[in-house]
C-alpha cells in the first residue's frame, strides 16, 4: 500500500502548515505532496535552500543597504482568493472591503519585489520568483488610503465624495440644534420621557411619552418596547432630516460610482494581480519551508545520481516525535543508516519497545519529505527517486472484513509484492509476527529475499531469529539492532548496524515488575540453543559496545590532537606574524637611516659642485683679462651692459627674458614671458642686442656651463597630497617658461612620494616623458621630466 498515511504525511503537513503566514500559503501546501519528477524535486530544494540561508543572512546583525536580506511579511496578506475570484467577473462591483484586501496585497506584493530583486545577486532563485510580481506599485499608490481598514471608503477617495459628508455633518448638526431647542421648549411641561435625540428608521426622533404625543407636531416613527414612550420626529426637522436623507442617497451613489472605478483598475491588471498573488504565496510556501528547517534544525536532502543509488542518514529525527517531545523537554535520539546497490535490505531486531518502528517511520517519513522538497531534519540525508514508497506498518486487523492480524499483513504484503519494483522503498514492520515462530521467520525470509530480488531499498523490523540468521549470512542484506542498557534492563534507542540485537523480553518484563519467580521459570524453559543465542548476542553487544567506547576515545583523543596542532600553528603563526614586524622595522629604521645618508650625501656633492663652478669661474674671469686688449682699443669696441631694460637669455629657458632692475649681490629680476623670477647674473648666458642698454650687436659667453639646463624642486619630507600639488603648479611655470627639462627630488624613504608623483606625471599635459634619474643626479631619489 502507498505509504502517506501510514506515516502520516499529512500531520506532518500540518505541522509545517504552522510556519505558513498567509491564506493563499496554505492553500500552496495543501497542494504539496510527493512527487517523481527529478528537477522540480530538485528545484523545491534549492529554493528551500536559498531561503534557509536568506533567513540566517536575515537573522546576523548588519547595516541597512541595498541588497540586505530583509525578513519578508506574509501574515498581513489576508485572504484575497474571494476577492480575485470576483474581479475575473466581468459587471461585478468588488464591496470596499474585498478592494482593501486587494490593495493590501499590492502594497505587500511590492515591498516583496523590491527587497528580493535588491538581494537577488545573492539569492538568485528567490529574484526569480520576485520577477514573477508584476510592478503595480502605480495601482497600489492610487488606491493607498482610499479604503479604510474597517471596510468604508475614506473622505478623500474623491473631491465629490469629501463635499458631500461635509455637507452631512453640517445637516446633522442643524438638525441636532433644531431637536436641542425643542427639547428645551419641553423640558418642563412633562411632554418628553427623557431629554435626549435619537435615531429611528435613519431620522432624528426625541422621545415623547405615549398619550402626549398631542402636544407635538410631528411624525411618530416608533414605539419603545413597553409602549410607554412614542419616538416623534418634530415637524420643524422633517425638512432638515429630508435633505439629511437626500445627502445621505447621493453619498451611496458617489460611494458606489468610486467603487466601481476601482474596480475597473483593478480589473484591468487582473491577470497581472493574479501571477503577483500566486508568486507571493509560493513565496510565502517557501518561506515556511525555511522557517521549518530552521526550527527544526533541518538539512537540504539530496536525490542519488542515476546509476549510483543510495540511502543515507545521518543523524535523522522524526519531527512529529520530535515535536512532540519538545513539549516534554526532552530529546528526540537520532538515527543513522547507509544503504546502497550493494546492500539495499536492513533487518533491525532488538527490544520491545525500543524504538524499531521508529526508525522505519524516520526513514519513510523523510524519503517522502525529500520528494516533497521539502527539508528533513537531520545531519545528513540522501535518496534515490523513489517511484513509490510501500509500508506495512500497524496493526490492520478487520472484524467487518474478517481478517486477523496476520491475515491482514499477508493480504498487505501480497498488494506490496504486486507493486514493487527497482524503483521503491519497502517497509516492514515485524515480518512474520502473529503466526508460529519457525513458519514465520521462513516466509519472512522468502519475503525480504524477494523484494531484494526486484532491486527495491528494503528495511524490516523483526524479532525472529531466522531473519536474524540470514541477515548475517546473506550477501546484500544488513543487520541492525536497536541498543539495550545490560545494567538498567532499559532501550537504549540507538541503531548499530552490523551486529542483530536481542529481543530481551525477560529482561523487559523482569524491569516492568513481572514476578522474578516467573521470569527465572521462563529462563529454564528456554531451549539450549536459545540460552545459547541470548548469550551470544549479549556478548556480541558487549564487545561492540567495548569498540565503541574505544572508537569514542580515539575520536576524542584525535580532537584534542588537532586542537593541540591548530594551538601550536596559532602560536608559530603569532611567532611569525612577530618576526615579520621586526623585519618590518628593522627595513623602515635602514630606508630612514639610508634617506638621511642620501640627503647629507647630495648636499655635499652640491657644495663640491659649487666650489668648483665658482673655481672655474675665477679661472675664466683671470683667463679673459690676461688676453683683454689695451684699454683705448676697449674703448672703441662697443659693448652690451647687463642693465635694466636688456634683453638676455637665461640657462635652460628658450624665450628671451627682459631685465627688469638689477639686484644688489650679483643678481638681476627678469621678466621671462609670463614668469616674472629673480635669478644670479651668473644665469645669464647671453646679452642680446635690442634692449635699451644696447650699444652694439655683441654676444657674451658666461663660460662653459656645469650641468645647469634644468631646474629643479626638492619635495622630500612631504605629504604625498602636498608634494603633488607643488611639483603641478612647478610644472605649469616651468612650460610657460619653456622650461626644457626639470629634476623632482623625492627621496627614497617607502616609495610613496615616487609613486604618486609619477601617477600625476601620467596624465600632466606638458609631460613629454619621465624616467629615473642618474646615479650623479641622484639616481631612485630623484625624477627627471622632460617637457613638450
Amino acid at each position: 500500500m502507498h505509504a502517506e498515511n501510514v506515516l502520516e504525511f499529512e500531520a506532518l503537513r500540518a505541522l509545517v502548515g504552522r510556519y505558513v503566514r498567509s491564506s493563499p500559503g496554505r492553500a500552496e501546501l495543501n497542494r504539496i505532496a510527493p512527487i517523481t519528477d527529478r528537477a522540480a524535486i530538485e528545484a523545491a530544494l534549492a529554493d528551500a535552500a536559498e531561503a534557509i540561508d536568506y533567513l540566517h543572512t536575515a537573522s546576523r546583525p548588519q547595516a541597512a543597504s541595498r541588497g540586505a536580506a530583509i525578513r519578508i511579511r506574509f501574515d498581513e496578506i489576508g485572504e484575497p482568493e474571494s476577492s480575485l475570484a470576483r474581479l475575473r467577473i466581468e459587471g461585478a462591483t468588488l464591496e470596499a472591503r474585498e478592494i482593501y484586501e486587494i490593495a493590501r496585497l499590492l502594497d505587500l506584493a511590492s515591498e516583496a519585489r523590491s527587497i528580493l530583486l535588491g538581494a537577488r545577486g545573492k539569492f538568485p532563485r528567490l529574484g526569480v520568483y520576485a520577477s514573477a510580481i508584476a510592478d503595480l506599485r502605480d495601482l497600489s499608490r492610487n488606491l493607498r488610503g482610499k479604503i479604510r481598514p474597517d471596510g468604508t471608503v475614506a473622505d478623500d477617495a474623491s473631491v465629490a465624495l469629501a463635499r458631500l459628508r461635509r455637507d452631512i455633518e453640517r445637516q446633522r448638526r442643524s438638525i441636532q440644534e433644531s431637536l436641542e431647542r425643542f427639547l428645551r421648549a419641553h423640558h418642563e411641561d412633562g411632554t418628553l420621557q427623557e431629554d435626549f435625540v435619537t435615531i429611528r428608521n435613519d431620522r432624528f426622533v426625541v422621545p415623547v411619552v405615549t398619550g402626549r404625543e398631542r402636544r407635538v407636531d410631528g411624525v411618530i416613527h416608533g414605539a419603545s418596547g413597553s409602549g410607554h414612550t412614542l419616538f416623534v420626529e418634530p415637524l420643524e426637522t422633517i425638512q432638515l432630516n429630508n435633505e439629511l436623507v437626500r445627502l445621505h442617497e447621493e453619498e451611496l451613489r458617489e460611494v458606489h460610482r468610486i467603487l466601481r472605478e476601482f474596480t475597473a483598475q483593478l480589473r484591468s491588471r487582473a491577470l497581472e494581480i493574479s501571477s503577483s498573488a500566486e508568486a507571493l504565496a509560493e513565496l510565502d510556501l517557501i518561506f515556511a519551508k525555511a522557517d521549518f528547517a530552521v526550527d527544526f534544525d533541518c538539512a537540504v536532502p539530496r536525490l542519488s545520481p542515476e546509476g549510483s543509488r543510495r540511502v543515507i542518514l545521518r543523524d535523522a529525527r522524526h519531527p512529529l516525535l520530535e515535536d512532540i517531545l519538545r513539549g516534554q523537554k526532552k530529546r528526540v535520539v537520532p538515527v543513522s543508516l547507509a544503504l546502497d546497490d550493494q546492500e539495499r535490505a536492513l533487518l533491525i531486531s532488538g527490544p520491545n519497545t525500543g524504538g524499531k518502528t521508529v526508525a522505519l517511520k524516520t526513514a519513510g517519513l523523510l524519503a517522502l519529505m525529500t520528494q516533497a522538497g521539502l527539508p528533513v531534519p537531520a545531519a545528513e540525508a540522501e535518496f534515490p527517486l523513489f517511484e513509490e514508497v510501500l509500508a506495512d506498518i500497524g496493526d490492520h486487523q478487520s472484524i467487518q472484513e474478517s481478517l486477523s492480524s496476520f491475515s491482514a499483513h499477508i493480504v498487505t504484503l501480497r498488494e506490496m509484492l504486486e507493486r514493487a519494483g527497482a524503483d521503491s522503498l519497502v517497509l516492514i514492520d515485524e515480518l512474520g509476527s502473529s503466526t508460529d515462530p519457525e513458519e514465520g521467520g521462513a516466509l519472512g525470509v522468502a519475503v525480504v529475499e524477494a523484494f531484494r530480488r526486484r532491486g527495491a531499498f528494503t528495511l524490516v523490523s523483526t524479532h525472529l531469529m531466522a531473519l536474524k540468521v540470514y541477515g548475517a549470512s546473506t550477501a546484500g542484506v544488513r543487520n541492525g539492532s536497536m541498543g539495550f542498557d545490560e545494567e538498567t534492563l532499559e532501550p537504549t534507542y540507538v541503531l548499530r548496524l552490523g551486529a542483530p540485537g536481542k529481543s530481551a523480553g525477560l529482561d523487559i518484563a523482569s524491569r516492568l515488575g513481572l514476578d522474578p519467580a516467573l521470569i527465572e521459570d521462563a529462563r529454564g524453559r528456554m531451549s539450549s540453543a536459545e540460552r545459547d543465542v541470548t548469550r551470544f548476542l549479549a556478548d556480541l553487544h558487549a564487545k561492540l559496545d567495548e569498540l565503541e567506547q574505544s572508537r569514542r576515545e580515539v575520536a576524542r583523543e584525535k580532537v584534542e590532537l588537532d586542537a593541540r596542532e591548530k594551538s601550536l600553528e596559532s602560536t608559530w603563526e603569532k611567532k611569525y606574524a612577530a618576526k615579520i614586524r621586526e623585519v618590518e622595522q628593522r627595513a623602515e629604521q635602514m630606508a630612514a637611516e639610508f634617506e638621511q645618508r642620501a640627503q647629507e650625501t647630495i648636499q655635499e656633492l652640491s657644495q663640491k659642485a659649487r666650489a668648483r663652478i665658482a673655481k672655474t669661474r675665477r679661472e675664466y674671469t683671470e683667463a679673459v683679462e690676461a688676453i683683454a686688449p689695451a684699454p683705448a682699443a676697449q674703448a672703441a669696441a662697443p659693448k652690451l651692459r647687463l642693465e635694466e631694460g636688456a634683453r638676455v637669455r637665461l640657462k635652460g629657458i628658450r624665450q628671451p627674458a627682459t631685465v627688469r632692475r638689477v639686484l644688489s649681490g650679483g643678481g638681476i629680476e627678469v621678466d621671462a614671458g609670463f614668469l616674472k623670477m629673480q635669478v644670479s647674473a651668473s644665469d645669464v648666458e647671453e646679452i642680446l642686442p635690442g634692449g635699451a642698454g644696447e650699444r652694439r650687436s655683441t654676444s657674451f659667453q658666461q663660460g662653459p656651463r656645469f650641468d645647469g639646463s634644468y631646474r629643479e624642486i626638492n619635495v622630500i619630507g612631504q605629504r604625498a597630497e602636498a608634494a603633488v600639488e607643488q611639483v603641478d603648479k612647478m610644472l605649469d611655470n616651468a612650460a610657460l617658461a619653456q622650461v626644457e627639462r626639470v629634476r623632482i627630488i623625492h627621496g627614497h624613504g617607502m616609495g610613496i612620494l615616487k609613486k604618486a608623483i609619477a601617477e600625476m606625471l601620467k596624465s600632466n599635459p606638458h609631460v613629454e616623458k619621465f624616467y629615473i634619474a642618474t646615479p650623479e643626479e641622484g639616481g631612485s631619489g630623484a625624477t627627471i621630466v622632460e617637457l613638450k
